[in-house]
């Protein structure tokens, strides 16, 4: 860049692989040289938001502000607009970048607010899924990606996690007419070592939200279809898990399938002995990303950009919903672990060489000054 950058980052909930992205990119971008900061919400993430946050706030020049974003569309929805707005105002912001359904149309509708007064502003948007998951004829659908259309009008530049979410983006909300780039996500040096599981680990691992997207449902169908009694571990918390442990009860699996809460990934590795990811939608999963650098062996769905993340290895991914290909996938692993062994080893190369956080910071820097070279030209 030919000058240090003022960035604003702006999320809502500061939870799981967006925030995971936010804090890492936000690290890069102040070892680059850059005055970071970021906004998002102040009612969620717990002691695990509070630690990384405790953790980044010396680091960021720009600081971390924490104001109340409401999960639905409505009324609240303003005072945090305004927040965001007044605080980018105020610290002279280069760059509003919006992660996330929430956090991109704070991000975007502060910038225009601010370039009506003259603001030079940059307003950029990273989906991480969010809208994109709605259906165009289902209500939250029309709603959502409603509000993309209209946003898209305000919006110097969309990044894409993986290709699948540009393609679906340009399907349900249009062909985009500010810059576009595909920047996956990407992993730190730390995050390579390999899985060793616990003496008592369990048969299966699953670490996310409980909620239905993710299918811990259908895992637990494929469990109960399992012959053996294999055990599960479900890590994780979510608006589902009342509804999966009633799942789990009534399918006689209480004995074997453990709810321990919501833990990082790494501390949750060990406790299993092959992660699965029976996602029903995905955009471009950290779970996975984490996995295949712990060379742990997985079972995943062929959803999102999963398959981008998996190409050139020998990954065989299941259909999403299908319970009865899951555990058959299952019960190969029990009988013979050594194939899906084979394939973290390949995975985890795979993942060492293309996704990293020193090359998605450095192309999101890049793509911030493309768009500003394209608004000068266009002037």
């Amino acid at each position: 860049m030919a000058k240090p950058l003022r960035i604003l980052h702006c999320l809502r909930a500061p939870v799981g692989g967006l925030f995971r992205h936010v804090a890492d990119l936000a690290r890069m971008q102040t070892d680059s040289g850059h005055a970071v900061g970021l906004i998002a919400d102040d009612s969620t993430g717990g002691e695990s938001a509070e630690t990384v946050f405790r953790e980044l706030a010396p680091r960021l020049a720009l600081g971390i502000t924490r104001v109340t974003m409401p999960r639905q569309i409505g009324l609240a929805d303003y005072p945090a607009l305004r927040a965001t707005q007044a605080l980018a105002q105020g610290l002279n912001a280069d760059v509003l970048h919006g992660h996330g359904a929430k956090g991109g149309a704070y991000a975007r509708l502060a910038a225009q607010l601010l370039k009506r007064s003259g603001s030079l502003v940059k307003a950029f948007y990273t989906p991480h899924g969010g809208s994109l998951h709605f259906e165009p004829g289902t209500v939250q659908g029309v709603l959502f990606l409603g509000l993309e259309r209209r946003l898209a009008s305000v919006t110097d530049g969309l990044i894409f996690e993986s290709a699948y979410s540009q393609r679906v983006y340009a399907q349900k909300v249009g062909t985009p007419r500010c810059l576009t780039r595909v920047i996956p996500n990407g992993l730190l040096p730390a995050d390579f070592s390999d899985h060793t599981p616990n003496s008592n680990a369990s048969d299966v691992l699953f670490v996310g939200e409980l909620r239905h997207l993710k299918g811990v449902d259908v895992l637990l169908n494929a469990l109960a279809a399992v012959k053996g009694s294999p055990t599960a571990t479900i890590v994780g918390s979510g608006p589902d898990e009342a509804a999966f442990k009633a799942q789990a009860t009534a399918l006689a699996l209480g004995g074997r399938v453990r709810f321990p809460g919501a833990m990082p990934a790494p501390k949750a590795f060990p406790l299993g002995r092959c992660l699965v990811v029976p996602s029903r939608a995905e955009s471009f999963p950290y779970i996975v990303l984490e996995g295949a650098a712990a060379r742990l062996p997985m079972l995943m769905t062929r959803v999102g950009g999963i398959p981008e993340i998996t190409d050139t290895t020998s990954t065989d991914l299941l259909p999403p919903g299908d319970a009865a290909a899951l555990a058959n996938s299952l019960t190969a692993f029990l009988t013979n672990p050594h194939p899906l062994l084979d394939n973290a080893t390949q995975l985890q190369a795979r993942v060492a060489s293309r996704f990293t956080v020193a090359r998605m910071g450095a192309d999101i820097l890049d793509f911030y000054e493309a768009a500003q070279n394209r608004q000068v030209q266009a002037a």
